[in-house]
C-alpha cells in the first residue's frame, strides 16, 4: 500500500495533515480528531471525507519523515 500526505503549513512545517492518497485514491482530511507523540513519531487520529477515520503516523525519526496508515476504522 502506498501513502502520500500533504500537510498544512503555517507556524511550523508538517503542522497536520490536510489531504491524503491511499494507492492513488484521494482523501480530504474533515477533521483531526486527536494528535499524540511517542520518542519516534507523530500520530493523527483523523476523519477523511469518506466519513471513515484514520490513523495516521508520521516518523519523526526518519530525515523523510515517512507516513503510515496505521489503523482505519469504517464509519457507522
Amino acid at each position: 500500500m502506498r501513502l502520500r500526505v500533504e500537510c498544512y503549513s503555517g507556524g511550523k512545517a508538517d503542522e497536520r495533515p490536510i489531504q491524503f492518497w491511499i494507492d492513488g485514491r484521494h482523501y480530504r482530511v474533515e477533521a483531526v480528531l486527536d494528535q499524540w507523540y511517542d520518542p519516534e513519531s507523530l500520530f493523527y487520529k483523523v476523519r477523511a471525507d469518506d466519513g471513515n477515520l484514520y490513523i495516521l503516523r508520521q516518523w519523526s525519526s526518519t530525515p523523510e519523515g515517512e507516513w503510515e496508515l496505521v489503523s482505519f476504522r469504517q464509519a457507522g
